[in-house]
């Protein structure tokens, strides 16, 4: 049965030219689904991606890129929220394009599910409190 996970790769400088993601659909017959990148030349590459398959394929595919040199951490750890900064004054709301925040009703409080975050660090910038926080 298929399942997807999503995962944050920090490619170091020398491996940002190995095509080291497409070797999850070639070597373990994984999708993927590039949700955020920015990999430069020659400097440190960050990857956001969605990765779709067998549980058992998906991990043997996260040990192949950790023992080929990337960093590998879930998704959730990118982006937090810090409840007790949170004024729920909903800044954050109205810029998630996924809506992984949101406000609860009747209670009217902003509310976040980690897994519908793709980690475009848009509430972060947003919120005026400094609730939301990147972890990169």
């Amino acid at each position: 049965m298929n399942s997807s996970q999503k995962v944050v790769l920090r490619f170091p400088p020398e491996l940002v030219e190995r095509p080291l993601v497409c070797e999850l659909a070639l070597q373990f017959g994984l999708h993927f689904n590039i949700m955020r990148a920015s990999i430069s030349p020659h400097r440190e590459g960050l990857m956001v991606i969605e990765i779709i398959g067998e549980k058992k394929k998906q991990e043997e595919g996260l040990q192949f890129l950790q023992e080929n040199g990337l960093e590998v951490e879930s998704l959730s750890q990118d982006i937090k929220m810090v409840e007790e900064r949170c004024i729920h004054c909903g800044s954050c709301v109205g810029v998630c394009p996924t809506e992984a925040l949101y406000v609860e009703k009747p209670s009217y409080l902003v509310k976040y599910d980690e897994t519908q975050c793709i980690a475009c660090e848009m509430c972060v910038l947003a919120c005026p409190t400094h609730a939301m926080e990147a972890l990169l």
